[in-house]
């Protein structure tokens, strides 16, 4: 077993340490079973109750509201994560990351709609995943976050996170100036932030 801080491990402590023999592993009950009784295979969304929902929207959060949604506690839930925006911070995709009680969120970099087109891909499935995502008012900004856990209350978790929304705009337009003057309780984030804020 070796510990790590969020995944940073020397390779040579996990691989081509000689620790697996898969000789012995194949005389094991349980490896035969997996290998030859497929059809009874029962997955770990059921042998467990794990079941998992995508919450997806294309206006930014209420930078204090999705502070308040991260701070709750939600029953049943285990993982969650993915990206997000904030309106206070148009130009910031984010990342959320929740396991078991502890929260982590910090900025990712540039939405493509922030950045100059002389820096957008070139490729061809660069362009073509930029335009599946692209909206004609939010550009390519989104949250997409993923909840995973046991009996969670999608419904519950769903309209949390719709009442983080800013208002549709009247006028149709994004206006980042509109929100400036919201509480933003989110560390700093960027080279200088001193790394990522923890709930």
């Amino acid at each position: 077993m070796v510990e790590t801080d969020f995944g940073h491990v020397a390779t040579r402590e996990v691989l081509d340490t000689g620790l697996f023999d898969e000789d012995k592993a194949a005389t094991h009950p349980l490896w035969f079973k997996e290998l030859h009784g497929a059809a009874d295979h029962r997955p770990e969304t059921l042998e467990y109750g794990i079941a998992s929902f995508v919450y997806r929207a294309r206006r930014p959060f209420v930078p204090e509201r999705f502070a308040a949604f991260l701070q709750r506690t939600w029953p049943g839930l285990i993982r969650a994560k993915g990206h997000f925006w904030l309106a206070t911070r148009p130009g910031w995709a984010a990342e959320m990351s929740l396991a078991g009680g502890l929260v982590r969120t910090a900025g990712l970099g540039s939405w493509w709609c922030d950045a100059p087109r002389e820096r957008w891909p070139d490729d061809e499935a660069s362009r073509r995943r930029m335009e599946e995502h692209w909206h004609p008012v939010w550009g390519d900004r989104r949250q997409e976050l993923v909840f995973i856990g046991q009996e969670v209350d999608e419904t519950a978790i769903r309209d949390a996170l719709d009442a983080c929304l800013v208002a549709e705009p009247a006028d149709g337009r994004f206006d980042p100036l509109r929100y400036r003057a919201l509480r933003d309780p989110f560390a700093a984030w960027g080279e200088n932030a001193g790394g990522a804020d923890r709930a």
